[in-house]
This record gives structure tokens, C-alpha cells and sequence, in this order.
């Protein structure tokens, strides 16, 4: 489901001519879409423990929070080095500019085929095979950075790259295959065991 989703930014690379600033763009909404969905993971952990609904009430805000101004930092660094000046980025206030972006590149559809992944991933591993019955609320509260900065900092120099070459497909294409890489490393990391039962 992963690689398949990832196809559809290979064809807005090949068939939409889409430049080193949408695909990094779309990749920023992915991790939008994670965070939302770290929220809703932390929801559902271990829904009997009545005592860990209290530590839900500080830690789930908490994250909201934290997580929303480290993505907001990461979307105003995409914008200003990427996005040509073509959109204002007033501080970081970026729903506006992020907005009009997916509109004038047209990837609500590519957002959408994301967002479904990462929804099915959710609703298969964490909630049918029962992951959320034994996850730590402190790992949820953390296991999204690691991806995020890691994929941010390798797309980002892999970006200012591409952008130096003048974004050649071949260079989009292996941009693209490199975030599809670590995207699989840490789904197969995510998903194999490392959330053994406390």
C-alpha cells in the first residue's frame, strides 16, 4: 500500500511536470497527515488503562502542540527555500500559502492517496492486530520525530540538490525513490515487534 500510494507522486514527477517544490510540499502535508493521525493513535492506546486517560489529558494537547510547531518550523523552512517567493509565508502561519500551493500544483489527490495509506496502516496494524492495546503512550509521544527529521533533512539537502541541477527528472525520481526508502525502513522498523508489549 505504502509503494503504490508513492506512485502517485512519481507520476506527478513524469506526467505533471511537477518540480522540486511540489514534491517537497507534498511530502510536508504527509507529515501533517502522520501527526493527525499520532493524535488518534494516542487516543486509542490501551483504551481499558483507566488511569492512562488522566496522562491523555496533558500528553495528547501536549504533542498537538510541540509536534505542530516542529512541522510548521520544517513547512516555513520548505517554503522559503523552495517555493520561489511565490508564496507569502507570514511567520508560521502557513495554512494560507499551503493551501493555495496543493490548489495551484494540484495535489490534493496525491494527499489524498497518501492520507489513505497512512489511514489503512492505522486501521490495520494499530487498531485490527491490536497494536493499540499495548503501545506506550511515551513512545507514541516521540516515534514521529525520528521519521520526520530524518526524511526532512535527506529530502531537503536532496532537494537544494536537484533544485541546483534544475530539477531534472531523473533527479525527482531519485529524490522520490529515496523517500520511499526510508518511508519503508521505518514502516518495517514500526511494525516489527519494536512495540513489544510493556
Amino acid at each position: 500500500m505504502l509503494v503504490a500510494a508513492n506512485l502517485v507522486p512519481l507520476a506527478g514527477v513524469l506526467l505533471w511536470d511537477w518540480n522540486v517544490f511540489a514534491l517537497i510540499l507534498l511530502f510536508w502535508m504527509e507529515n501533517v497527515v502522520l501527526g493527525a493521525l499520532f493524535v488518534l493513535r494516542m487516543l486509542c492506546a490501551a483504551p481499558a488503562e483507566a488511569a492512562l486517560w488522566a496522562g491523555k489529558l496533558f500528553m495528547v494537547p501536549f504533542f498537538a502542540f510541540h509536534y505542530g510547531m516542529f512541522t510548521a518550523v520544517h513547512g516555513t523552512f520548505v517554503f522559503l527555500l523552495f517555493g520561489r517567493g511565490d508564496y507569502r509565508v507570514d511567520g508560521l502561519q502557513l495554512i494560507g500559502p499551503a493551501l493555495r500551493a496543493a490548489a495551484d500544483y494540484d495535489l490534493w489527490l496525491p494527499i489524498g492517496v497518501l492520507a489513505a495509506s497512512h489511514l489503512f496502516s492505522f486501521a490495520w496494524n494499530y487498531l485490527y492486530r491490536g497494536e493499540f492495546r499495548h503501545v506506550r503512550l511515551s513512545r507514541l509521544m516521540v516515534q514521529p520525530y525520528g521519521r520526520v527529521a530524518v526524511l526532512h533533512i535527506a529530502i531537503i539537502f536532496g532537494g537544494i540538490a536537484a533544485m541546483a541541477l534544475g530539477s531534472p527528472v531523473w533527479a525527482l525520481v531519485l529524490l522520490l525513490a529515496l523517500k520511499l526508502g526510508l518511508d519503508l525502513r521505518a514502516h518495517v522498523k514500526e511494525h516489527s515487534g519494536v512495540m513489544r508489549p510493556a
